[in-house]
Parts: structure tokens; C-alpha cells; sequence
């Protein structure tokens, strides 16, 4: 009765008459009869014309050649669609080529052969441009010193070699161009990537090629986030489950349109949905150095709304090729010829790993050497090879936290329990181990070591950063004595960790230190003997903190696996997938 389709209506019917006889034969074995998966982007893999529940992103894609390099291609069902709409084959023609481009300076509004010509262009390097433009983007990108030659700037165009190096260079305006003329012919060698203002189109067909975002810098149509849910109302009735599909929001979506989306989708009896407003994981740091002055001039107005400003940072950053900024190269730091450092022994998931650390005078880390008992020759060297990376990294600066942060908590074989470690009884990985000792050791991230038999279940919680922050205190504190300068300079910094300490006594002190005073001091990461020496006589009572921990981590319902975008143990049961409570991130289906 809701079907307006007589041949959809009876072929559903057909289908599920046809699943229930299966069914009371074989069996029903899913919670959900059946759902729809998402298909936007096993769609564009497959190379299909539609993408199914979803609607197309975009009307021209750059596709990838099998020998390298890319074309542009335009939606197949664009000239189908235009031919029904009854656009001659001349009509559909110009049309395509406006939304594609003509790949081609032929014929091209002010940058031309012609006029290249004029400036000083030959044969040579008019074909080499030509070679370039089916593939380009953007023809600012074609002309450039690797296209025309270093030779051909330097003598013909007057470009010097700080021009030439400049990554911001425009030397299609260094010939003279204007930023309007550069534009025109770009839109017609590399396409508008929309039909909107294409010849012949009329405005009342604008709406049948509607994506679901803005196509192209000129593109100001799309689909609005009611159509979506319109969408997904209509197919609802013909399955038992969820649609699996994104509701796209224009960024400029308030929390009432939001609340709108939501009853809405109750109303048309929806199962679920999923709402995306665009832009909203876009990081403000890397849309400043990604716009230019003129975009930043612009977006200063104040009439401009708070709204509108970040549509435009996010519509600039997604069509604007990162330009990669020159770092002057560091001066590598060679280590002495005769230098310091340790060997660790230890055993990961059955597998014996050696790691061997080189410091310079100061006690900072130099180098590391791994070495396996059990493993191929291929691993053996990758792993030989990857010490010498992080040692040169090391040596030209790169912070020990850097590798730090992204090494721990990769998860690969060998893994698991660790033996002959003192602080590090599990690790998710041999990196997970080497980078965990090294940042104990150098660093005092206490908080990445297993210090109590409870926290050998792999739901463990870290320490904390105050604990680690508290210690570190201590023990520059106890680094600024001379005693202490003088010890680190003969031993390895890595093997003494935060162990050394100078016991300032009082004077007038009745009786020596205990020794098992001393022992739980460089146990509890206290340096300062006089400060606790009124405590020696009692009883030393300790809390639980780390129990409390976990009991509240389990009321909390953490599942006790680490987030893969934070590395917070913070992930909980959201449906059959996680959620991480600290930084939101999912594993992947929810």
C-alpha cells in the first residue's frame, strides 16, 4: 500500500515469500533479517556508476591508472541523464567538457599557445606542458621548473634560484597574468568539477545532479540533509534493520536543525541514522597555514558569521594541494668514541630481546641496538635497520618522546607477557617493550611501567601523569645537587634511572638512617632524607589508589583495551563495536 511501484512491490513480495520457505526449511540464524550495508565506498572501488543508498559525493573523480598517473572522469550516468532531458549529443558534449575540462591550452581564454608564444615559450616546452594537463589539477602546477627546465627559467623567463625554490611561487603571475585570467583558463583545461553555470544547462535540471556535498570552487548546490532522510524512509519498509548511512549537515548546522534530523527520522518510523556536520573534524592549526593572506584578509570581516568563516576554511582546505614546507636540515650529532649506556635482557612472548643504549656525556640517548635470539633473517634485519633509524633520528635531534608516543601500544606478534624486566611485565609488541623501557629509563614515564602483580591483567591503568610529574620533580631537583652531576657523568643514565639520590642529614641527628629507610625511599621516588627522617620510626601504611582504578574503570564498563587514536584505556561497548570516552573515536562501525 506505501509502494507506488506495482513491479517493486511484487517482486518484494515474491522475494521474502521465497526467504520465509528458506527459512522454515534451513533455518533463521541473525538477529536482523536483513539491513543495508554501506555501499558509498565499496561503490567508487568497484567502479560503479551509483552508489547504491548513497548519494554520489562528487560528479568528476580523478581515477588512478594501472601504469601511474590519473584522468578525469565524469559520472556515467551524466550524459544518459542529459540525453533524457533531451540535450542534443553537441549540447552534452560542451557540458562534459565544462565539468571535465578540455585538458588542453587550445582554445583557452588567455593562457594559450599563442600567448606563451609571446612570452618566450617554444615547441619543446609547449609540449611538455601539454603533456602534463590531461592529469593536472591545477595548471599553476604545470608550469614549474621540472616541466620547463631549470635552463629555460633561468635564460629565457629571468627567474633566479630563490624563485626557483620557492615552493610558493606563481609563475604563471610572475609572466604577467592576472588572478582572474589564471582562473578562466583553469576552469577550462582542468574543468569547473560541477555543472552549475556549464552552457546550454537550464536551471530547472540543476536539481538532478545534485551531490551530497558542494561540487568544484564554484559549486553551490547539494543535497540537503531532509533529502537523506527522505531517502532512507522510502527503502525502510522493505528490510527488518538499519540503513548504514551518513546524514551530511552543511557545517553551518545548529543543534536545533540537529534536534530537527532526529525527529524527523522518528516520524518516518527510521531505525537508526547518523548525523556528519561538515568540517567537524577539522583541525583550526592546519586550516591557518593552509590559507593564504588574501583567504585570511577575507575571512577578518567581521560581518562574516562564525559559520559561514569556518565553511570557507573547510571548502578551501579540501581543494588546496598542501604546498610542503623546506626545513633547513639539522647538524647531526655524532656520538663519542667511547661511550656509555646499558643492556637490558628480557624475554617478549617467548622471544629474547636485547637492548643495547649509547649516551652521550650529558646521559641523553644516542643510540640503540636490538637484538633477537629467535627470529628469520629478514625480521633480524629489519630490526637492525630500524635501531639505526631511531638512533640517526636521535642523533639529528628528534625528540626520545616523539618515538615515544608512537611507538607504544602498536600491537603485533611477538606479544604478551614480558620475564627479566623489573618494571615492564606486558607488552603489546617488541616496539611496545623497547620504546616503554627507553621512556622509562630517560624519560621517568612511570606511568608506562607495571610496578604490582595486579596490574599484570591486560585491562591494566596507568600510574598517572601526576605520579609521573611529581617524580620527575623529584628528581631534577636531586640532578641539580653536584654529588649527583658528578655520579651521572661516570654511569649511564638509562641504568640508574631515578635510583641515585644524596642523603642530606641533619645535624644533631641520635641515630643513622635505617637501611630498609633508604630502600623505601628509592623505592617511592623520594630524594629528600632529612624531610622523611621524622617518619623513620613509624609505621609505613600504604593506600590502594590503583584498585580504586580499576573498580571504577569496571563500573564505567572499559573493556580494557587501548584506544588506537589516543592510547587511553577508555574503550567501551557501543554496540558491536568500541568507543573510546576520551577522544570519541570508534574501531570502526558505529
Amino acid at each position: 500500500a506505501h509502494c507506488p511501484d506495482a513491479a517493486l512491490l511484487e517482486a518484494a513480495v515474491k522475494s521474502w515469500d521465497e526467504a520465509l520457505t528458506l527459512g522454515e526449511r534451513h533455518g533463521f540464524r541473525n538477529a536482523q533479517v536483513s539491513v543495508i550495508a554501506p555501499t558509498g565506498t565499496i561503490g567508487l572501488v568497484m567502479d560503479c556508476d551509483t552508489t547504491g543508498i548513497e548519494p554520489d559525493f562528487a560528479l568528476v573523480k580523478f581515477k588512478k591508472l594501472a601504469g601511474g598517473g590519473y584522468f578525469k572522469i565524469i559520472n556515467r550516468i551524466v550524459p544518459q541523464a542529459l540525453e533524457v532531458l533531451g540535450y542534443g549529443k553537441k549540447q552534452i558534449a560542451d557540458i562534459i567538457a565544462y565539468a571535465v575540462g578540455h585538458g588542453t591550452l587550445e582554445g583557452a581564454p588567455h593562457i594559450n599557445p599563442e600567448s606563451l608564444k609571446e612570452k618566450g615559450f617554444g615547441a619543446a616546452q609547449l609540449q611538455a606542458i601539454e603533456d602534463q594537463l590531461p592529469q593536472a589539477f591545477d595548471i599553476r602546477f604545470v608550469f614549474n621548473r621540472w616541466t620547463l627546465g631549470d635552463d629555460f627559467c633561468r635564460q629565457v623567463l629571468g627567474l633566479d634560484d630563490a624563485q626557483l625554490d620557492d615552493v610558493a611561487f606563481d609563475m604563471l603571475a610572475h609572466l604577467g597574468f592576472s588572478n582572474e585570467q589564471i582562473e578562466e583558463a583553469n576552469t577550462f583545461v582542468c574543468g569547473a568539477m560541477t555543472v552549475e553555470g556549464a552552457p546550454h544547462l537550464r536551471d530547472e535540471h540543476l536539481a538532478v545532479f545534485d551531490c551530497a556535498t558542494p561540487c568544484g570552487k564554484k559549486g553551490t548546490r547539494s543535497l540537503s540533509w531532509e533529502s537523506h532522510i527522505r531517502m532512507m524512509a522510502a527503502a525502510q519498509p522493505f528490510i527488518s534493520g538499519a540503513i548504514s548511512k551518513t546524514i551530511n549537515m552543511p557545517n553551518s548546522a545548529s543543534v536545533e536543525e540537529c534536534k530537527r534530523a532526529y525527529e524527523l527520522s522518528w516520524r518516518l518510523a527510521l531505525k537508526a541514522n547518523a548525523l556528519y556536520r561538515d568540517g567537524s573534524k577539522l583541525s583550526q592549526p592546519l586550516a591557518n597555514r593552509l590559507l593564504s593572506d588574501e583567504d585570511l584578509e577575507d575571512l577578518a570581516d567581521e560581518e562574516t558569521p562564525n559559520g559561514e568563516k569556518a565553511r570557507i576554511v573547510a571548502e578551501r582546505i579540501v581543494e588546496r594541494v598542501v604546498e610542503v614546507e623546506r626545513v633547513a636540515a639539522r647538524e647531526r650529532h655524532k656520538l663519542p668514541q667511547r661511550r656509555k649506556g646499558y643492556t637490558q635482557k628480557a624475554i617478549v612472548g617467548g622471544h629474547k630481546v636485547y637492548l643495547r643504549t649509547g649516551e652521550y656525556d650529558d646521559g641523553k640517548l644516542g643510540e640503540i641496538f636490538i637484538d633477537m635470539h629467535k627470529e628469520g633473517a629478514a625480521f633480524r634485519a629489519m630490526m637492525n635497520n630500524f635501531a639505526i633509524a631511531i638512533s640517526i633520528g636521535l642523533q639529528y635531534g628528534v625528540p626520545l618522546e616523539e618515538f615515544v608516543d608512537a611507538f607504544t601500544f602498536t600491537r603485533f606478534e611477538p606479544f604478551g607477557r614480558v620475564e627479566g624486566n623489573d618494571a615492564i611485565k606486558m607488552a603489546t609488541s617488541i616496539l611496545d617493550y623497547i620504546f616503554r623501557e627507553l621512556a622509562i629509563s630517560y624519560l621517568g614515564r612511570t606511568e608506562l611501567a607495571h610496578v604490582e602483580p595486579e596490574d599484570l591483567r591486560p585491562d591494566t591503568l596507568g600510574k598517572g601523569i601526576e605520579r609521573a610529574e611529581a617524580q620527575g620533580a623529584g628528581r631534577q631537583k636531586a640532578g641539580e645537587d653536584p654529588a649527583i652531576e658528578k655520579v651521572l657523568g661516570l654511569a649511564s643514565t638509562g641504568y640508574v634511572r631515578s635510583n641515585l639520590y644524596v642523603l642530606h642529614r641533619q645535624s644533631g641527628s641520635p641515630e643513622p638512617e635505617s637501611h630498609e629507610a633508604v630502600e623505601m625511599r628509592a623505592a617511592t621516588g623520594t630524594d629528600d632524607a632529612a624531610g622523611e627522617s621524622s617518619a623513620l620510626g613509624g609505621t609505613i601504611t600504604t593506600q590502594a589508589p590503583a584498585m580504586d582504578a580499576r573498580t571504577a574503570a569496571r563500573l564505567k564498563g572499559y573493556e580494557g583495551d587501548a584506544c588506537s587514536e589516543c592510547g587511553n584505556f577508555t574503550l567501551v561497548r557501543n554496540g558491536t563495536c568500541l568507543k573510546c570516552d576520551t577522544c570519541g573515536a570508534t574501531t570502526g562501525c558505529s
